[in-house]
């Protein structure tokens, strides 16, 4: 007789005896396809440790890794974008921020805060990309413009981490009027002699692009990230031809001199203290 010998059949645990296995607790790459635990994920700062696949992050993980000990003042928390064009596509535009703002619990698409980097004061404006997709609206640059101000009344350097898909077509002129108005603001920066630091992230693309986010004194990127005006689709289908290896990531946009340098985000802080550190001497 073997030492081992079924005596039922099949299996006889009931169901709510069986236990499952808690949601969240790994992480599977879409690039490498590695399966990482989650919180070995979370602490190489949401980084691929097999591939360095930067995972898209918000707002509150930006804060995190660079205010110290993540205290941070926010600021214009409750300004929210109203519907002045009365835009409806498959929705209305009122129902869809209302819909964002209950499934992020954002108010918009850009949060702005001051604090401490590595010692060093620093005033932020970073997008939240599940937001109508980072887009570009009139709140999101009445905000930025409200920390350039803050900026340039306490003279901290000011670092924009953009995350976006362009401007919100839902609103149209008011849209696209961000794009004069935030550029305007940062020329008051430049002549208040205070750094600017353009931070890109995948993706950042359309009217951001075209304007605040390629204007700072110093641009940097996270690695292969998309950056471009229109998309890599577009611009094959309006030139008919198939585009270079790795077009518009910030690898192929740092060779043709649009970056000065891409930044890993497990080293982002360390980085930043450096560039904060040179700015102030």
């Amino acid at each position: 007789m073997s030492w081992f010998k079924r005596i039922k059949e099949g299996i006889t645990t009931s169901t709510s005896e069986k236990k499952e296995t808690p949601e969240g607790l790994w992480y599977k790459c879409p690039s490498c396809k590695s399966i990482i635990p989650s919180q070995e994920h979370e602490d190489n700062m949401w980084v691929c440790v097999k591939c360095g696949y930067h995972e898209r992050i918000g707002s509150a993980e930006y804060f995190a890794i660079l205010f110290d000990d993540q205290q941070f003042e926010e600021f214009n928390i409750n300004l929210t974008s109203d519907d002045p064009l009365e835009f409806v596509d498959t929705k209305k535009y009122s129902e869809r921020l209302v819909e964002s703002q209950k499934k992020t619990g954002l108010k918009d698409a850009v949060r702005t805060a001051s604090g401490k980097c590595n010692g060093y004061p620093l005033t932020i404006a970073c997008m939240d990309f599940r937001f109508i997709g980072g887009s570009m609206g009139a709140v999101m640059g009445e905000k930025i413009a409200r920390a350039i101000d803050y900026s340039i009344k306490h003279k901290t350097p000011f670092l924009m981490i953009s995350k976006s898909g362009g401007a919100r077509m839902m609103e149209a002129a008011f849209s696209l009027m961000q794009m004069a108005k935030t550029s305007a603001k940062l020329t008051q920066l430049s002549e208040a002699k205070l750094p600017y630091i353009s931070f890109l992230t995948d993706p950042t693309t359309g009217g951001v692009t075209a304007s605040f986010a390629m204007l700072g004194d110093l641009n940097i990127a996270e690695p292969g990230a998309l950056i471009g005006f229109a998309g890599p689709r577009v611009v094959k289908e309006t030139i008919g031809k198939d585009l270079p290896k790795g077009f518009q990531t910030s690898e192929f946009v740092l060779e043709h001199g649009f970056l000065d340098i891409i930044v890993n985000r497990t080293e982002l802080r360390t980085k930043m203290g450096e560039i904060l550190g040179y700015f102030a001497h």
